[in-house]
């Protein structure tokens, strides 16, 4: 086997490293002087040399570039996701703030919502809905420990909604008006034409039974009317309109798409009058006709039988008895006179 020759290289790069080392270490040192001469040296010392290993900085600028700009990408990077999930929770603020507000507007559409000083109301919260082909209907959270009386009237903020069918102990059921059974009275203003309307299952029920038609006109405001006690009276149901087929139809004034809060209207049975003591009423005609006179031996009877010497009778006793007085008072002076 051929022998190895000896290695030359490894003496040599030693010695290159620790020449390297040498100079650097010296050249720190220099450059860590301080005095003028020094100072002077190395601004010599730059002048000529760094301009002319500019080319050889250019590679180390730009790794000292892209190395820069991967920083501020990550920063970037960190700074978009924080966004991102601060973004996401601000969108869950944003929805439970425009429920809120939803929530507070239906609110205050209820107390600002005109009523007859005579009615008062109970407010409930829809529990579920339960509308299907077949039926409208929804669940309110009070019930007959709160006093609601199967069917009372139920509006939300802005009309009427539907009333009171089946009442819980807790829950009771509202039939709205879009129900197939539902059929209200209704009067038509400014005309003042009475009309009925019938629920189809749909969001625009109809109005049949219009004795004149021809004064309703589409945006003619619609108000319950009161007719056989169903509803109270004056209020507000919807508009008319009118479908592509000619057919009056009525726009409910009433929210169907977000039943949330509704208020049942406490109505009482009107007041019956009994005691007529404190009005004033027509005097009584009596019978009609000349009346008959009474015969002679019933005076007497029928005077004691009205009253058994009332005032009118003392009356006409005493004016009699001082008329007798007087003609005898007359007579007895005539006779004293002759």
């Amino acid at each position: 086997m051929a022998r190895k020759g000896y290695d030359f290289a490894t003496p040599v790069r030693r010695i290159l490293i620790g020449l390297l080392a040498l100079f650097l270490l010296l050249l720190f040192l220099f450059w860590r002087i301080d005095s003028p001469r020094a100072e002077a040296m190395r601004s010599d010392f730059v002048d000529r040399f760094v301009p002319g290993f500019e080319w050889a900085m250019t590679p180390v600028t730009r790794i000292t570039r892209m190395v820069s700009s991967l920083q501020s990408y990550a920063r970037i990077y960190e700074q978009n996701q924080e966004l991102r999930r601060e973004l996401r929770e601000m969108e869950g603020w944003k929805e439970a703030a425009v429920q809120l507000n939803q929530e507070n507007d239906k609110l205050l559409a209820l107390n600002n919502v005109q009523l007859d000083p005579s009615l008062t109301s109970i407010t409930g919260v829809v529990l579920t809905d339960s509308g299907t082909a077949f039926r409208q209907s929804v669940l309110l959270n009070v019930g007959r420990r709160d006093g609601v009386v199967d069917g009372w009237a139920v509006m939300d903020g802005l009309g009427l909604v539907g009333r009171i069918s089946g009442v819980g102990s807790q829950t009771s059921r509202v039939v709205l008006l879009t129900d197939p059974s539902s059929r209200i009275p209704v009067q038509i203003q400014p005309s003042n034409e009475n009309a009925l309307l019938n629920g189809d299952n749909s969001i625009l029920p109809t109005l049949d039974f219009i004795e004149r038609p021809e004064n309703v006109r589409p945006g003619d405001r619609v108000v319950s009317s009161g007719d056989g006690g169903v509803f109270p009276p004056d209020i507000l149901v919807g508009q008319v309109v009118e479908d592509g087929e000619g057919r009056l139809r009525l726009r409910m004034a009433a929210d169907y798409g977000r039943l949330e809060f509704l208020r049942v209207l406490r109505s009482h049975p009107a007041e019956r009058l009994e005691d007529g003591g404190a009005l004033i009423l027509p005097p009584d005609p009596g019978m009609i006709g000349p009346q008959f006179p009474a015969a002679p031996a019933e005076r007497p009877a029928a005077s004691a039988a009205t009253d058994g010497g009332s005032d009118e009778d003392a009356t006409a006793e005493s004016i009699m008895r001082d008329s007798d007085e007087r003609q005898q008072q007359l007579q007895d002076s005539g006779a004293a006179d002759r």
